[in-house]
């Protein structure tokens, strides 16, 4: 799910800068327009259209140029594979980063394509889409096989310890009753943290152990429908290689149905996941246990997670608030559904 510790903002870039940027590159002509794409939390993403082309222009917040060389290349290799990827237009001297003024960019073909939810999938899709996945995680692990394992990325603890979570739900509550005017938001808001406090309180013993975690590897790292581009029924790209790591592999496919399959009232559809589930493991021969393993860590994980609270009420941006009554709604039903979504992901 899409989280960060820190929201910014940034100007869509103006001509000049443009100009100097696609200087960088052979044959991509100069600039017509440049409009920001409305999807997207972390970086700013722009239509660039130019006298010779159409482009995506990724303005990276962060600037780790190692980071985005790494992904860059990962990409490449992925797509020299036939995965749906869309590598960067390379510069004339093979870079694929371009810095100006201190601000890190990288120019893609531009993907026509639409984004599909689990909803809009049908179970032979969700098998496909399971599979597909499955597939990113084993030529992931044969592309990057040279590659050092870069440091975990700041995420959702999996093991997170209660007591901290109840400091947090107390933060939040305060933020929520305070607020004015009040909304019906807020009003599920404090009803939700509430609930989820007893909710902890009596699952506190069920905490993943220390060293539980399934098998780790390398993984897109944030797999999620807005980062599946479609054309007709099939992918056409797989976008947004930010999060590239090594986390659990089998945590990123329970989180991404989590997303892909959750209805808007909080349910996950069990038999779209189960075709995705089955198709995902027979792709890159992750077993049962695995997945069991990883339905308790993220099961956890979303017990003791409030990024979408957090967000609102802390930093100000409520860009997430029409996630939230879903995701906090899943959390409590799967709770009470426990054994039918484990079984959803290992049978």
């Amino acid at each position: 799910m899409l989280r960060s510790s820190v929201v910014r903002t940034a100007a869509t870039p103006d001509r000049d800068t443009l100009g100097s940027l696609l200087r960088h590159y052979a044959g991509a002509g100069t600039p017509l327009s440049c409009e920001p794409v409305a999807e997207g939390l972390l970086n700013h993403g722009y239509f660039l259209a130019t006298t010779r082309g159409r482009y995506f222009l990724k303005h990276h917040l962060d600037g780790d140029r190692a980071a985005l060389t790494r992904q860059h290349r990962a990409t490449y290799r992925l797509a020299a594979l036939g995965l749906p990827v869309a590598p960067p237009v390379a510069h004339t001297d093979g870079r694929t980063v371009t810095v100006l003024d201190g601000r890190c960019y990288a120019l893609h073909p531009w993907v026509e394509g639409r984004h599909l939810g689990g909803a809009a999938l049908t179970r032979d899709q969700s098998r496909r889409l399971g599979a597909l996945l499955g597939l990113v995680h084993t030529a992931l692990e044969e592309v990057m096989a040279d590659e050092p394992h870069p440091p975990r990325p700041p995420c959702a603890d999996a093991g997170a310890a209660p007591e901290r979570t109840f400091e947090t739900i107390d933060e939040l509550l305060a933020l929520a009753r305070g607020a004015r005017p009040r909304t019906s938001f807020d009003e599920l808001a404090e009803h939700r943290l509430l609930e989820r406090r007893a909710l902890l309180a009596q699952q506190a013993h069920r905490r993943p152990a220390p060293g539980a975690e399934p098998p780790a590897g390398w993984v897109h790292g944030d797999f999620h429908p807005l980062n599946v581009l479609y054309r007709g029924t099939e992918p056409t790209a797989i976008v947004d290689w930010d999060r590239l790591g090594v986390q659990p592999r089998a945590e990123e496919a329970v989180r991404a149905a989590a997303i892909f399959f959750v209805r808007p009232c909080g349910t996950l559809d069990l038999g779209k996941v189960a075709a995705y589930a089955g198709a995902y493991r027979s792709a890159c021969g992750a077993g049962a246990e695995e997945l069991a393993a990883a339905v308790h860590r993220v099961w956890w994980e979303r017990l003791n997670d409030f990024w979408m609270l957090t967000w609102r009420y802390q930093l100000g941006d409520r860009r997430t608030d029409p996630q939230f009554p879903a995701a906090a709604a899943l959390a409590v039903w799967w709770t009470r559904e426990y054994r039918a979504v484990r079984n959803a992901f290992t049978r």
